[in-house]
């Protein structure tokens, strides 16, 4: 396989898993090295790759931990790794998906995807972790969008929309949203018949969350309003009274 061909977040866990291997004096760089690497990635595609899978990430760690601790360490090698079988038989596998994907790059998701049909050490913690291949490739799917990997930075431009947008269909399955039924807007107050929304009060900037019952100022279909909303911070205001101010 050619490293060039590999995206930057691939190359670089490839590099960090080297070093784990030298740091512990193992003297073949091995797929639990590589597993290892990714999952200790700092803002990696993995770890949120597995948790959409359905895998237990914690238990993954440990299992891998455990397979590196059974590796042989080689005191006086001076540094001196080589690649396994185990991991060049993987990375080529890897390669193959990546193909058969229509992929310009080799990402770091489908060496995970490889690991899991391997019976190898990484092979069985994954699916000791709960991993399935269902799963696993449903959860590649929607990662990707429907984009294949045309560079080597797509990987970086995957998370950096993550980083830089909200799911709200997400926050709203994880009921990170407050329930209202009331929209209030700047000097206007209306009823919406959605089950979610955001509150605002007028002239805010710095605002804090509350929580307030009260009734609704415009008729509406029932007699009260439960409504979550944004509060301004300040002590001398209550937000009823704001509510009737608006």
């Amino acid at each position: 396989m050619r490293m060039d061909k590999l995206t930057s977040r691939f190359q670089q866990a490839l590099a960090d898993a080297q070093s784990l291997a030298v740091g512990r004096d193992n003297n073949m760089l091995e797929p639990v090295h590589l597993m290892s690497a990714l999952l200790e990635q700092q803002g990696g595609s993995t770890v949120p790759l597995l948790a959409q899978a359905g895998v237990n990430v914690p238990l993954l760690r440990q299992r891998v931990g455990e397979a590196l601790a059974h590796l042989p360490a080689v005191k006086g090698q001076e540094g001196n790794i080589n690649v396994s079988n185990d991991l060049t038989r993987l990375l080529n596998l890897t390669d193959k998906l990546a193909q058969q994907r229509g992929d310009a790059f080799v990402a770091s998701e489908l060496f995970v995807l490889a690991a899991l049909d391997d019976k190898g050490a990484v092979g069985q913690a994954l699916k000791a972790s709960g991993a399935t291949k269902q799963h696993l490739e449903a959860a590649i799917e929607k990662m990707r969008g429907g984009e294949k990997v045309e560079n080597e930075n797509a990987e970086d431009q995957r998370q950096a929309l993550e980083k830089y947008t909200i799911d709200l269909t997400a926050r709203a399955e994880k009921s990170k949203l407050w329930s209202v039924s009331c929209r209030v807007r700047p000097r206007t107050t209306r009823c919406s018949s959605a089950s979610q929304a955001w509150v605002r009060l007028p002239s805010s900037r710095d605002w804090r969350s509350a929580s307030s019952t009260a009734k609704c100022p415009r008729a509406c279909a029932t007699a009260a309003c439960s409504r979550s909303i944004w509060a301004r911070s300040s002590p001398a205001r209550s937000s009823a009274a704001s509510l009737k101010s608006a």
